[in-house]
């Protein structure tokens, strides 16, 4: 019993700041025809980390509650998943072309890899192998640990995207909107590539802007995003970071800007005397 208890203070400090947010609720923002959402699992993480910054939650605590990062990722797939099945017949008719958007992800590793190499040493692989979803913190998580280098790289892409790619979506959806030039069905497959902060705010946009076609765009978002955790963990296991540890290995070595695999002033752990 005791070792169950262990964690109640983690438990209590996720439900008040879940009912805090939940008070705070959906902000929506708009300035003239573009238009963005904040939602409540921003504040939770804007609020977990300035009680981190203040040191009000202890370093022991933060590591205990890193296994139900894993937990939480496959609940919430569960949920997306059961909004499939009504619009599966839509869905089949747009089959290859949500699983040839998965090659999408390969642009991070090719485009973002080359530069965060030299700044950020084996974090840019975490950061780089894929777009930073719950899917992608669990592939970490089991291959280096989120505590390695890798797992503190894709948790800085996973919160940057939240916070950032929330009100960037949003905006940039919007834009896309006005353009007119997309099909609704394929901007609904794009709002489904993000987390799900980022497919609530990119799909109310478009929603928004082509309310006549409600259903239909929220299925192909919907499966889009689960889509994007199920064979994009696949793409991302067997492809991408394979090809993230080639590209760093390929980068890193002989490069005078690193000296035995780190970039050069890089900060590094000095063991004591006699340890392994």
């Amino acid at each position: 019993m005791k070792e169950h208890m262990a964690d109640w203070r983690i438990h209590a400090l996720a439900f008040v700041l879940t009912v805090i947010a939940e008070f705070i609720g959906t902000k929506k923002f708009s300035f003239g025809p573009l238009s963005f959402s904040l939602f409540p699992m921003l504040y939770v993480l804007i609020l977990g980390a300035i009680l981190g910054i203040v040191k009000m939650i202890p370093q022991k605590m933060m590591s205990e509650a890193s296994p139900y990062i894993g937990i939480s990722v496959m609940m919430l797939t569960s949920e997306i998943a059961s909004t499939i099945g009504p619009n599966l017949g839509a869905v089949v008719k747009a089959g290859p072309a949500l699983i040839l958007q998965e090659f999408g992800n390969l642009g991070t590793a090719v485009l973002a890899l080359p530069v965060f190499v030299f700044h950020m040493g084996r974090a840019a692989i975490g950061t780089s192998f894929s777009i930073s979803r719950e899917s992608s913190l669990a592939v970490v998580a089991d291959k280096y640990g989120l505590d390695s280098d890798e797992g503190i790289g894709v948790m800085g892409g996973y919160i940057t995207g939240t916070v950032f790619g929330t009100m960037f979506n949003g905006i940039f959806v919007s834009l896309l909107c006005s353009l007119n030039i997309f099909h609704p069905y394929a901007l609904g497959m794009a709002c489904g590539t993000g987390s799900a902060s980022m497919l609530s705010a990119s799909l109310a946009a478009v929603v928004e802007a082509y309310p006549d076609m409600e259903a239909e765009i929220t299925a192909y978002a919907a499966t889009s995003n689960m889509l994007s955790s199920v064979d994009g963990l696949y793409m991302s296991i067997f492809i991408a970071l394979p090809m993230c540890e080639f590209m760093y290995k390929l980068f890193t070595k002989n490069n005078r800007h690193y000296k035995d695999g780190l970039p050069i002033g890089a900060k590094v752990k000095v063991k004591a005397a006699g340890e392994e």
